[in-house]
């Protein structure tokens, strides 16, 4: 009997170590108690086989009929386990010019705007937005067009999160240091409103992909800091007749406006008709910048973002907001259309 037994041991522990399931365990040991009950029944008592498993079926048969209970014990404890506990709530998928009760709720604020409404909420879901850089003014740009329901945000930047980027680039974390810029933004937006959809570009923007990048969205955000990009994402939305924001920092002052020739404004190379000379526009790295200046500028492209979108209010086409953290003073200027522009002239 001892036999038997330690020969069920080890089958069990064989199939353990091999990753055999519990199941095919189970199995194979009751297939062995099973043929030394038969061979108990079938053969003679003087039989060296049936001597040598016990000599009687009945330790067997009542060794069986334990297991059986066990096991029966388990499966219906684990069925009165599944039934107690409580159905996760899922929300049916719903069309994508309707709102879910979660949506709804999330969006209160806005659809009470009279300004926004639940017009304007719609026009937000079905608006597919690009964001050039995830810098920044990238970063709280991301951050609010998400969380205001912009229903596909797009974003493409080369560059990998480094440390001395969470000083101001607010949408990253300790971290992601050394994870791709786009791919810690996604996470981020995703896990701050799972109903939007991101899609990230990890390459920089080139003459090669931008007209068909920007043409598969109805507004494009520049929060690069270089004029090679700011540059070519101007001629590639006029080109497609795509409204352009654009923001810029330096130290402690940020500007942005709206360029869209096709509402009779002027577009970025009317006003920056050529790059300055090197030096004149030093980068962030070059002259440093407050940290929340971004946050402060990019969240004001957020806004000129959903105002072009909604329809809502007055955007900042044919003008440029400029603001002085420094002694807390913001002015507008008038921009005008050039009429030997190149680009849109």
């Amino acid at each position: 009997m001892l036999l038997v037994l330690l020969l069920g041991a080890g089958l069990w522990g064989v199939g353990y170590i091999a990753g055999v399931s519990r199941a095919a365990r189970v199995t194979s040991v009751a297939v062995l108690l099973l043929g030394v009950i038969i061979a108990q029944l079938v053969l003679p008592e003087e039989n060296p086989l049936r001597v040598a498993t016990g000599g009687s079926p009945a330790p067997w048969l009542l060794l069986g009929g334990f297991g059986a209970l066990a096991l029966a014990y388990g499966k219906v404890l684990k069925a009165l386990r599944t039934g107690a506990a409580p159905a996760p709530e899922q929300e049916p998928t719903m069309p994508a010019d309707q709102f879910s009760e979660t949506e709804l709720e999330r969006y209160a604020r806005h659809i009470v705007l009279r300004e926004l409404g639940g017009p304007g909420q719609k026009k937000m879901k079905l608006a597919r937005v690009l964001v050039i850089g995830a810098g920044g003014l990238g970063a709280p740009a991301l951050q609010y067009l998400a969380a205001a329901g912009v229903g596909t945000i797009g974003v493409i930047d080369d560059d990998e999160v480094e440390n001395a980027n969470l000083q101001r680039q607010v949408i990253h974390r300790d971290a992601d240091i050394g994870m791709p810029k786009v791919f810690s933004a996604q996470q981020a937006m995703e896990a701050q409103n799972p109903k939007v959809v991101v899609l990230p570009y990890h390459r920089r923007l080139n003459e090669e992909i931008a007209s068909d990048l920007f043409s598969d969205f109805d507004l494009i955000l520049d929060g690069t800091d270089n004029f090679d990009t700011r540059y070519l994402a101007n001629r590639t939305a006029v080109a497609l007749g795509k409204p352009l924001i654009s923001g810029a920092l330096s130290q402690w002052e940020g500007q942005l406006s709206v360029f869209d020739p096709t509402s009779g404004g002027p577009c970025y190379q009317c006003i920056f008709p050529e790059a300055p000379a090197p030096g004149l526009a030093p980068s962030c790295a070059e002259a440093g910048v407050i940290g929340p200046l971004p946050g402060v500028v990019g969240s004001m492209m957020a806004v000129e973002a959903i105002k072009v979108i909604t329809g809502a209010g007055q955007p900042l086409r044919g003008e440029m907001l400029i603001y002085d953290a420094l002694y807390g003073e913001s002015r507008k200027i008038a921009l005008s259309k050039r009429a030997d522009c190149p680009i849109c002239g």
